[in-house]
This record gives C-alpha cells, sequence and structure tokens, in this order.
C-alpha cells in the first residue's frame, strides 16, 4: 500500500478518534471555547490536511490508484458529516444541514454507480461540487473556533465584536456550503439524466 492510501486510512481513523473525544467531552476550556472542541479542531484540520496532502502524493509520484480513487472521496464525507452531526449534537448545528449534505450524498454515489454500470461514463465535478468541498471544509473549522451556534448572532446579543464577527463568518460559509451542496447536487441530477434515458 503506498504513502497516499496509507494518509488516506488515517484520515478515517481520525474520524472515531474525534467521535470519541465527542463522548468524553473533557472538561475546561481557553479563550472561552471547550477543550474538547479544542481537541476535535486539531484533528479535523489535521484530516484535512492528510486530504490535500494525499492527492498530491499521488499525483507527483504517478500512484494514483484504484483503491485511493475509491475511498479518498468517502474519507471526505465521513469526516465532514461526522463533525457536522458531533456540532447537532452540541446543539451547533441545526439537524436539516447534515441532512441535507447526506440527501446530496446519496444522490450523487447512486449516479457514480448507474455510471459505471453504463460504461463508466465519468460526470465531471463543476463548480459548485469544489465550491461545496471549499466552504464545508473552513465553515467546519471555523465552527470549532466559534463560540456560538450557527445563527446565532440574528437575534441575539454578542458582548464581544470579535465573537460576533466570527460567528457571521462560520454561519455564512456553512450558509453558502449548503447552498453550494444543493446546486451541485441538482447539476449532477441534469448531467445524469441521459443516464436514465432506457
Amino acid at each position: 500500500m503506498n504513502l497516499a492510501n496509507k494518509l488516506t486510512i488515517f484520515r478515517i481513523i481520525l474520524v472515531p478518534v474525534m467521535v470519541i473525544v465527542a463522548l468524553i467531552n473533557p472538561q475546561g476550556s481557553l479563550f472561552g471555547i471547550s477543550t474538547a472542541f479544542w481537541i476535535m479542531g486539531i484533528i479535523f484540520i489535521v484530516a484535512s490536511i492528510t486530504d490535500k496532502l494525499d492527492g498530491y502524493i499521488a499525483r507527483s509520484r504517478n500512484q494514483i490508484t484504484t483503491f485511493g480513487k475509491f475511498l479518498d472521496p468517502i474519507a471526505d464525507k465521513i469526516l465532514v458529516l461526522a463533525a457536522m452531526i458531533i456540532f447537532v449534537e452540541f446543539d451547533r448545528l441545526p439537524a436539516w444541514i447534515p441532512v441535507i449534505v447526506l440527501f446530496r450524498e446519496f444522490i450523487v454515489s447512486g449516479y457514480r454507480l448507474v455510471a459505471c454500470e453504463k460504461g463508466g461514463k465519468v460526470i465531471a465535478a463543476s463548480i459548485w461540487g469544489k465550491l461545496k468541498t471549499v466552504t464545508q471544509m473552513v465553515g467546519v473549522t471555523l465552527m470549532f473556533a466559534d463560540r456560538y451556534s450557527f445563527g446565532y448572532f440574528i437575534g441575539n446579543e454578542i458582548g464581544n465584536i470579535g465573537f460576533k464577527i466570527l460567528n457571521i463568518i462560520t454561519t455564512s460559509m456553512i450558509g453558502l456550503s449548503v447552498i453550494a451542496t444543493i446546486f451541485s447536487g441538482w447539476d449532477y441530477i441534469k448531467s445524469g439524466k441521459e443516464l436514465f434515458k432506457d
């Protein structure tokens, strides 16, 4: 097994570690952010770095494998959805957001399966798909540093202007990721409609 695939597996292993930290929920805080969120945030950042690193290594060393192409996008989805569900558990994120993300991923995965069955037609990722990935990663990372829940600044007073700005940015990023998720899913449906003509 090459280094790129090992990094992908390592990223998947980090997910249950992050979940265990959430379950243990170690007490204490730093700069108003709980110890658990600091630890989970660091784990998420490390996992996100391995996402970029394994792709770079695979391309630069010409080590792109079928196993890597299969597992890499799955690892990304597991990481983001696990983090979002943890936020739901901590009342930081409304449940409808990960539901939309999960719904989109099931649709896209289904289309890819049909495409493979029909002769391996590749449905290229649109600009919405790339925007979805970037905004999800940035938004989730910021949520670990945000003391407040999604959209808290709307109708609630936040004393510290810095935390208010952070909450606005975090909410905007997550909101944009939801919009990009919906539009990228719709792009897959439009691009793949030929597959169902029979």
